[in-house]
């Protein structure tokens, strides 16, 4: 029997207290929404139950027992707080890729400013789960490396070893993170990267840092928002690539200020899928349970140096007012490159080949 998830239902279908918007708000925003609710309503399940048994024709797609237990679906990056031993409130859990998402578990129900939900036992049973997210992380330095970085710096290693040479403030720059707009906390795609304080004397290396950097800022930014609404963040427990580079969660412990700890699995979403599903199996009685028998975490692999955090401390401070001025009205040029970007490209016709391109004016 098709059974749904409250996670998935409050983080992707919009449910909570005990419903889905209305009709009549789906189809304002949209006429082809009108019908949402009844495509995916149904019963709803806490994470970690049984959804039922596996099927004969599925045991044989599949090489499994017929009738063994199938767990109830959940999300990736939420089932990776089990698997990082962080369902306590106060460990906040970044899984760091191409972007990250942020789930942290609260007491209390909140208003965060810029969040992407709240669910009544959306991370675990218990606790309102919380998530926010930066659209842009490892894509941002991904780009750097293969789009602009130029030759002999061309990877991530040599410039992450240079960039670790540098003490904290030396290359002059603060870079704003919004290569892929932004997700938390001002919920604005249209946005773009900026890149402040660039003269002659910058390097690679100072720019690629600069690039890291500003991510941790965009962190610091959410985790203040959960701070400021009742959401304390005591944590940073960090899981996805990214924790290979030990450069980069030296910077997010010390931008911060908070101990951040290492999850003990390269894969973390699939442990967190094994540790529902032993649940739903009956082999651990909860999820709380199953986590501390089968999560790996690494507490405290880095811990903020005071002097570091007296540097980030002034260079956060600059971030947040380029955030502000660029994010928060003060200046919206980048919303009218934007524009003239897309109005750009829309006007060019691409030109069969061996011809040259003309102007619309001229075509018609």
């Amino acid at each position: 029997a098709e059974t749904r998830n409250v996670c998935t239902a409050g983080y992707k279908g919009i449910r909570q207290d005990g419903q889905y918007p209305s009709r009549d708000y789906l189809a304002a925003l949209n006429p082809d929404f009108a019908g949402f609710v009844e495509k995916i309503d149904g019963p709803l399940v806490a994470l970690g139950e049984r959804a039922g048994g596996l099927t004969a024709a599925a045991a044989a797609w599949t090489g499994l027992p017929a009738g063994i237990a199938v767990a109830v679906g959940n999300v990736d990056a939420h089932v990776t707080a089990a698997a990082a031993q962080a369902l306590e409130p106060g460990r906040l859990v970044a899984i760091m890729g191409t972007s990250t998402c942020h789930v942290v578990n609260g007491t209390e129900l909140a208003e965060v400013a810029g969040m992407c939900g709240v669910v009544d036992g959306g991370i675990s049973a218990g606790h309102w789960g919380y998530e926010a997210g930066q659209s842009g992380v490892g894509d941002i330095f991904g780009w750097y490396v293969e789009q602009a970085a130029p030759d002999g710096y061309a990877s991530h290693e040599t410039l992450t070893e240079q960039a670790a040479e540098q003490p904290v403030g030396a290359h002059g720059l603060v870079a704003l993170d919004w290569w892929n707009g932004n997700r938390s906390l001002l919920v604005n795609h249209d946005l773009s990267g900026v890149i402040v304080g660039l003269t002659l004397a910058t390097r690679p290396p100072d720019i690629y840092r600069a690039l890291l950097e500003s991510t941790a800022y965009g962190t610091r930014m959410i985790i203040e928002a959960f701070a400021e609404a009742g959401v304390p963040v005591d944590e940073l427990v960090v899981a996805g690539g990214l924790t290979g580079n030990r450069l980069l969660m030296q910077i997010y412990a010390d931008v911060t200020n908070r101990p951040l700890s290492i999850i003990g699995s390269a894969q973390g979403p699939a442990l967190g899928s094994a540790i529902h599903a032993a649940v739903a199996a009956g082999v651990h009685a909860d999820v709380p349970t199953a986590a501390a028998a089968m999560g790996r975490v690494t507490r405290d692999a880095y811990l903020p140096d005071p002097e570091r955090v007296r540097a980030y401390d002034a260079l956060y401070a600059e971030y947040r007012r380029l955030h502000d001025h660029f994010g928060r009205g003060g200046d919206d040029v980048l919303l009218r490159l934007r524009s003239i970007r897309n109005a750009a490209r829309s006007a060019a016709v691409p030109a069969p080949a061996g011809e040259a391109a003309l102007p619309l004016e001229v075509m018609a």
